[in-house]
């Protein structure tokens, strides 16, 4: 289920272009008279009124002030940041370095109860050891010519993951076979991270399953992501970071994480696999 541009990122524009043509349609104008009071091309105040030029923040003050109703501006911004939220390019996410990644992320990890999460390229942040994570971050930040603060990202990354042990959340990672087997920082990084798994593993409030390779598996691996309760996804993409709130959008990832999670071991099925993948690095 690849999602390039989600539809709850959609909706959120279409809403506000809806409030925008009841602002005009209220005020009694047209959206060429909109247009003319605020020194606009007729295609502009268009394109905005059918969602398909977002507005910027300043279009919205100038729209409110054709409209007489600069009360609602703020509201209305407030909207377009919702919007432009749910899809964030890596480039913009990381431009203050990935420390600021990290923490952005904080809030949500410390209200959610429920995780679930599904992974094909890496092992989940939240059961990285320090050393894979840092590896990870490190390869990041080359890749993609950021500043380098990886020792205070993987610091963050590190003191997120007491959520692990406090309160009563539960946790349900799956990951794909390969992940096991990927050089993320080399044999003895590796060696590491696929022991801590097998610790992590025997948490009563983790659930840790491995989907085998196979030749003829009936669902195909998928985009990483995460679920929050049943409120939010989050899915890493190559191009950036998608956010996913729309009921019928959570209910089908949450129907593939079950769906992979069928096919996934489980247990002693698990812990086998992630021994013989460490038994090939030794």
């Amino acid at each position: 289920m690849t999602v390039s541009a989600s539809s709850s990122a959609q909706q959120a524009r279409q809403a506000l272009a809806y409030r925008l043509r009841e602002l005009c349609r209220d005020a009694g104008l047209t959206g060429l008279d909109l247009a003319e009071r605020c020194g606009w091309s007729r295609s502009k105040s268009s394109r905005i009124m059918n969602a398909r030029t977002p507005p910027s923040a300043d279009d919205i003050r100038a729209w409110c002030e054709a409209c007489g109703t600069e009360e609602q501006t703020e509201d209305l911004i407030a909207m377009l940041r919702t919007a432009e939220g749910m899809w964030v390019g890596w480039r913009r996410m990381e431009r203050a370095g990935l420390r600021q990644a990290q923490e952005a992320r904080l809030p949500l990890y410390q209200r959610t109860r429920r995780f679930r999460s599904y992974s094909s390229w890496l092992v989940p942040g939240m059961i990285q050891t320090e050393p894979y994570t840092t590896a990870a971050l490190r390869a990041i930040q080359r890749r993609r010519g950021l500043v380098d603060d990886v020792a205070e990202a993987v610091s963050v990354r590190m003191e997120r993951q007491r959520v692990l042990y406090e309160g009563d959340r539960r946790f349900a990672f799956l990951v794909e076979e390969s992940v096991l087997r990927a050089g993320i920082g080399g044999a003895d990084v590796m060696s590491g991270q696929l022991g801590h798994l097998i610790s992590i593993a025997s948490l009563p409030n983790v659930s840790l399953g491995v989907v085998p390779m196979t030749p003829d598996r009936e669902r195909w691996p998928a985009e990483g992501f995460w679920i929050y309760d049943v409120a939010q996804v989050n899915v890493e993409l190559i191009s950036g970071y998608l956010t996913i709130t729309q009921p019928s959008e959570v209910a089908m990832y949450a129907e593939t994480f079950a769906e992979l999670a069928a096919l996934a071991v489980h247990g002693a099925s698990a812990r086998a696999l992630i021994t013989s993948a460490l038994d090939a690095l030794l």
